[in-house]
């Protein structure tokens, strides 16, 4: 007689359920590890930025290289930013171009994707459509003539040509604004109406206080594109009083030859860089939330 025994195994469903689980544990193994091998990837020129800074000559043309300065000049910093009339070229670059250039953009961008958003008016679809189409037409393509139509109006050399063309909006700018001003309910600007207001009362009143974060993320894309433009100066701005930091790194060669043996060229080089990448990266820490929020709501994630 068969002597029928116990099935000690753990039902279908369990083992289903285990395996599942554990499919999807390495799945994010593999996503973290892929996710870690990219973000050292982007962090070790920013590392090897910052370590040369604080080097010398002798740490710096050596094969292999030296990834830990040994000893580390951090006094480097200073003196790379006393080489040349830094804080001339950082309050130009701040006052007379990131800042005028990033409010003409908001201000403009957001009026006229106000009228693309919520104005009816004839051949409005069209005007988009063209807007949106000369996205595709690249910068060097408008640059003889651009330059042609500043120097007739005797603007070379003045920070004119980089600053006046940001009033005039920005396509992408205005693409993204448009669509977070759809996504405001309509009832509002209604609502506004009856109460008597007209269109500049309802956008400075109802529209642009909702639309706080999508207008951050343009004036951090604003800003971002003035402090770090090198095409525009290099063109329009040939007086060293008016460089731009950009401008300046560009030509900081030419001074290290000036200052003779005792320089070191290449790690002042870093330094420098170093310094004037760091205003970019704090913006964008302390204000990351509002910038993925605006990108987030303005349609533009995937």
């Amino acid at each position: 007689m068969a002597v029928k025994t116990a099935d000690t195994s753990p039902p279908l469903t369990i083992r289903h359920t285990r395996h599942v689980s554990l499919s999807d544990r390495m799945g994010t193994i593999g996503r973290y590890a892929l996710l870690f091998l990219l973000a050292v990837t982007f962090l070790v020129p920013f590392y090897w930025m910052i370590t040369s800074a604080m080097k010398d000559d002798s740490q710096v043309y050596v094969v292999p290289p030296v990834w830990i300065p040994n000893p580390a000049y951090v006094g480097n910093f200073i003196s790379a930013w006393q080489v040349q009339n830094f804080n001339l070229y950082a309050f130009n670059t701040v006052f007379k171009y990131a800042i005028p250039a990033t409010i003409g953009t908001v201000l403009s961008s957001a009026l006229v994707a106000y009228s693309f958003a919520r104005m009816n008016w004839p051949g409005r679809d069209f005007c988009f459509a063209v807007c949106l189409a000369t996205m595709m037409i690249p910068f060097q393509v408008r640059l003889v003539p651009l330059f042609i139509i500043f120097k007739e109006l005797g603007w070379i050399n003045t920070y004119l040509p980089l600053v006046v063309p940001a009033f005039f909006a920005n396509a992408f700018f205005i693409f993204m604004l448009r669509q977070f001003f759809r996504t405001i309910p309509m009832e509002l600007s209604e609502a506004a109406k009856i109460d008597g207001a007209n269109e500049i009362t309802i956008l400075l009143r109802v529209i642009l206080p909702l639309a706080k974060p999508a207008l951050t993320v343009v004036a951090l894309f604003a800003f971002m594109d003035a402090w770090n433009d090198y095409l525009g100066p290099l063109i329009y701005i040939n007086n060293e009083p008016e460089w731009t930091l950009a401008l300046a790194i560009q030509r900081m060669g030419r001074a290290m030859a000036e200052v003779g043996a005792k320089s070191n060229a290449y790690p002042y080089l870093m330094a420098v860089s170093t310094i004037v990448t760091m205003p970019i990266l704090l913006i964008f820490f302390f204000a990351q939330r509002a910038f993925i929020e605006g990108i987030s709501l303005s349609g533009l994630k995937g």
